[in-house]
């Protein structure tokens, strides 16, 4: 196994050459392409003053752009900061100041957006050819292919921060080695078998984890990488006829839309061998259905951003068990503990906390040592905050939330930020959040707001305000405005007791 991130794509140069790695916006590159121009970009990262350890920040949309910062970055010893393009200009601020980063790489809207928020003090990079005042434009560091041997760094050394939702109201950076996404690029490639002769096609953003672990597996494997910059399902199933995809990867709203799609009567999917879901549960219903009409095994998985990408999943030819997200990825190990008791394991088939433990887990959240205590136990264990249980083959079964998380279209969402947000609404004097069941983004956030004395009810204000100063997946598609929200006797929110007052609407 290699050292680090930035010897794949030298690897891939070397082992795959002219084959083409990379089909996105109209265009194709070969393997030698992307070692190239990564490695024209490293150079002029050292050249800008980006020193190994430093951590940069890519904020940009599905592009052949982002592919070559990401391998640039680290090439140059760089700490990959990569945060999802729907997060607000505010988010993506105090993400910068939290992680302390040194650049700031991205699309010219998004990096002029984050510099108009108050981002400032890094060195910027835009992608484009429109100039950006105060980004150095890309072209002028990537205009073509340079040899560049990447800064040796140790397998245990950070290379990635990736920061989630936060139960405090702000999300939290979890740092992940090097040893720690190749241990999981690799062996879900061992588990999928993605090999060479596979053509994956994938909407999934590449700064989630699921499209980390996508993209760097058709790097790693040889794949053909089809990468859109959005998911439309018309174009997805236009693609995986013309590309004659072998390898389809997303999550159940994705394959909802297409199960819905006209287009899909026509599509020619004959080529598909197997396709993966995840990001959230999927009807078992839903899933029979996706078999059945793609003509392929759909293979469920389940991860966390703090176990660098997948925790879970079926081999391609081991038994699959639908509606079960899989068993413990190779070198890992997954449990089911008393949720009282963390050191306690549940029998076989009862409810407690899915944990992991093994080579894929965060070294811990970045600046907060108390949430990666309350986080990983001594003994290496993850709480991963879901509750399920396990059968006696191993295969996992989620069964419910043991945190107040909302999961809409494999997004988490937790309710603090959303209420952080809306409680800075001068008509507000209490608000809590909730999930609502939805039947394409399996759930939506649901505010449930106390008005001060006197004040008028005003939902747009409420959600323009959130627009504002959110992502849009975060943003709640329901405000209730009730007379009061349930309570412990200590004067607690009870979130879990919030639709009952739906009755009352």
């Amino acid at each position: 196994m290699l050292d680090s991130l930035g010897e794949i794509l030298p690897r891939a140069a070397r082992l795959f050459g002219d084959r083409v790695a990379l089909v996105t916006g109209g265009r194709e590159f070969t393997f030698r392409d992307l070692d190239g121009l990564s490695g024209a970009l490293a150079q002029g990262l050292v050249r800008l003053g980006v020193a190994p350890g430093d951590r940069v920040t890519l904020y940009a949309p599905n592009c052949w752009e982002w592919i070559v910062s990401y391998y640039g970055a680290l090439k140059a010893g760089a700490i990959i900061n990569p945060v999802n393009v729907m997060l607000t200009p505010a988010e993506v601020a105090f993400v910068t100041r939290d992680c302390g980063a040194r650049a700031l790489i991205g699309a010219p809207d998004k990096v002029a957006a984050a510099l108009a928020a108050g981002v400032d003090g890094l060195t910027t990079i835009a992608f484009g050819d429109d100039p950006v005042a105060g980004a150095t434009p890309f072209g002028e560091l990537a205009a073509r292919p340079v040899a560049f041997d990447p800064i040796p760094v140790s397998p245990t050394a950070t290379s990635t921060i990736g920061y989630t939702s936060g139960t405090t109201g702000h999300p939290k950076g979890a740092m992940q080695s090097h040893r720690a996404v190749m241990t999981n690029i690799a062996m879900t490639a061992q588990m999928h078998l993605r090999t060479a002769s596979d053509v994956v096609v994938s909407a999934l953003p590449c700064p989630h984890v699921y499209g980390n672990v996508v993209f760097q597996g058709a790097m790693l494997s040889g794949m053909k990488l089809v990468m859109h910059p959005r998911f439309d399902a018309a174009e997805i199933l236009a693609s995986l006829e013309t590309q004659r995809a072998t390898l389809f990867e997303g999550v159940p709203t994705m394959y909802m839309y297409m199960l819905a799609a006209p287009e899909l009567e026509k599509a020619d999917l004959s080529s598909l061998t197997r396709c993966t879901v995840g990001g959230q549960t999927m009807p078992v219903a839903k899933m029979r259905e996706v078999e059945a009409r793609f003509g392929c095994p759909l293979i469920e998985l389940w991860g966390m951003t703090e176990i660098a990408g997948l925790g879970t999943t079926f081999p391609t030819y081991g038994q699959r068990k639908l509606g079960s997200i899989g068993i413990a990825l190779p070198y890992c190990e997954a449990r089911i503990a008393d949720v009282a008791d963390a050191g306690r394991t549940m029998a076989t088939g009862e409810v407690g906390e899915l944990m992991i433990r093994g080579p894929i887990v965060m070294q811990g959240y970045w600046g907060n040592e108390r949430a990666t205590r309350e986080t990983i136990e001594p003994d290496g264990w993850l709480h991963s905050g879901d509750l399920a249980s396990m059968d006696e083959d191993g295969a996992v079964f989620i069964v419910d939330r043991k945190k107040d998380m909302i999961n809409t279209s494999g997004f988490k969402v937790f309710p603090a930020e959303i209420e952080r947000v809306v409680a800075a609404h001068p008509g507000v004097a209490l608000v809590a959040v909730g999930g609502a069941p939805d039947p394409l983004r399996g759930e939506i956030a649901k505010a449930y707001v106390v008005l001060k004395p006197g004040a008028a009810p005003d939902r747009e204000g409420i959600l323009d305000l959130c627009r504002r100063e959110l992502a849009a997946y975060k943003v709640p598609r329901e405000v209730l405005f009730v007379a009061d929200l349930p309570k412990t006797s200590t004067g607690k929110i009870m979130r879990r007791e919030l639709k009952t007052l739906d009755a009352s609407a």
